[in-house]
């Protein structure tokens, strides 16, 4: 097995018959909205009804076998939603190839408050080619019948905010979890293999400063 370093600060690990990438991909959005939740779906196939409050980060992986010469590890930063945690985004977006961006349907305000995530994300990462990284929007508990947000208008706010789509999902449900995820890793896949060999950075992993900080921040769970 040879480790090579390739552009957008990727891992690239070559054998002469597998290919494996290592995407970052972040979940974002208020706290309670599901996040955590669909981490667990995703990675595990498992809801859980009952989860603590994400202190800063937490880190989850899955390995897809993608194709029959390609792996894909997928790292998911499920992000605090709490405001004591904003300062701290910066460091935790580095690197991104993809986002999820979450909001509870039933709630109006975590929904409006997906313009700030969308911003934020924006003004403070980008990919290697200073474009916006990929981000879809998720309206999450789509299996409660009280919804607080129109189709209509999640739809305009996914055109206008530069989404590369939305969609309905239910963890508990387990409905478009996986479709999700299989949209975004598509789109990071296919950004990375065009990106130029010029663009590319040069650091691997986390900086030991970040990786102090990061340690004293990172819990476990919350939705």
């Amino acid at each position: 097995m040879i480790l090579l370093f390739i552009a957008t600060d990727k891992v690239l690990s070559l054998s002469r018959e597998m290919t494996e990438y290592l995407l970052k991909i972040l979940i974002v959005g208020d706290g309670n909205v599901g996040k955590s939740s669909f981490v667990h779906r995703y990675v595990s196939g498992q809801f859980n009804k009952t989860y603590k409050m994400t202190v800063g980060v937490d880190f989850s992986v899955k390995l897809l076998h993608w194709s029959d010469k390609e792996k894909v590890r997928v790292q998911l930063w499920d992000i605090a939603g709490q405001e004591r945690f904003i300062s701290m985004t910066r460091l935790y977006y580095k690197g991104a190839m993809g986002c999820i961006v979450m909001f509870d349907v039933t709630n109006s305000t975590s929904f409006q408050n997906c313009h700030y995530w969308k911003q934020d994300l924006d003004n403070k990462t980008m990919l290697p080619n200073g474009r916006p990284i990929p981000c879809i929007l998720l309206a999450n508990k789509c299996d409660l019948s009280q919804w607080a947000v129109k189709a209509e208008s999640i739809e305009k706010f996914c055109k206008a905010n530069g989404f590369l789509t939305w969609m309905e999902t239910s963890v508990k449900d387990n409905k478009n979890v996986g479709e999700a995820m299989r949209r975004l890793v598509e789109e990071a896949l296919s950004l990375e293999s065009s990106l130029d060999p010029l663009q590319a950075k040069t650091e691997v992993g986390l900086q030991p400063e970040l990786e102090s900080k990061l340690s004293s921040s990172a819990g476990r769970s919350c939705c």
